[in-house]
């Protein structure tokens, strides 16, 4: 396994084909890499909109064409949730599906593997993705922390924080809402607190994230 993916990093594999989810998951398991099969792309979705955003490093093979609802309309489906970019899409085709998994590489997938595919490739393609997708998930558990420490300011620690954020120095600050010089250092102090900063440039990166 990769050494960046924590152990309970998982890949979701829906294809209707069960000899292809078996070899898949055999394929997996040479590289420690844990996955779940799904015979249907309508089993996946029922379980992952009940998701909040997947508990772990997560990626999607996804067969395009399957019985019943397609992979295409599974992934137009997994598009309208708010978590999708933590969960990478890696369609299978079979050469008549290139174009169109090309296509949903531009529209968001991460990437498609022509079947036959070569297990190595495949394989690390599967790594890269999981490594997006705990990067990802890090970012959106950064920026709700992110948002905690905001909504612990007082209204008049947001109003100097925005305007620190804006340049201004101390003395502009205390004229721009008619305060002390005194209170605009005392409330910088608290916003550079519960922000967790020392300067007003880091102050300005971190509120850029957010």
């Amino acid at each position: 396994m990769n050494a960046q993916l924590a152990a309970d990093a998982c890949v979701h594999v829906v294809d209707d084909d069960a000899s292809v989810r078996d070899a898949l998951g055999w394929l997996l398991r040479t590289r420690r890499l844990l996955s779940i099969p799904y015979e249907s792309a309508e089993r996946f979705w029922d379980e992952a909109r009940q998701w909040d955003e997947p508990g772990s490093a997560a990626c999607l093979l996804l067969d395009v064409r399957m019985p019943g609802v397609s992979g295409l309309a599974l992934f137009e489906r997994l598009r309208e949730l708010d978590w999708f970019d933590s969960l990478p899409v890696i369609f299978l085709s079979g050469h008549a599906d290139v174009s169109t998994a090309v296509d949903a590489v531009k529209r968001g997938a991460f990437d498609f593997c022509e079947k036959p595919f070569s297990d190595n490739a495949l394989v690390d393609r599967v790594e890269q993705a999981l490594v997006r997708s705990a990067q990802v998930q890090a970012q959106r558990r950064a920026r709700r922390e992110l948002r905690i420490r905001v909504d612990a300011l007082t209204e008049r620690e947001r109003d100097v924080m925005r305007l620190i954020a804006a340049g201004l120095p101390n003395k502009l600050v205390a004229d721009e809402l008619g305060i002390s010089v005194r209170t605009v250092e005392v409330h910088r102090a608290h916003v550079f607190d519960k922000m967790g900063v020392r300067s007003a440039v880091e102050l300005v990166n971190l509120l850029r994230d957010l």
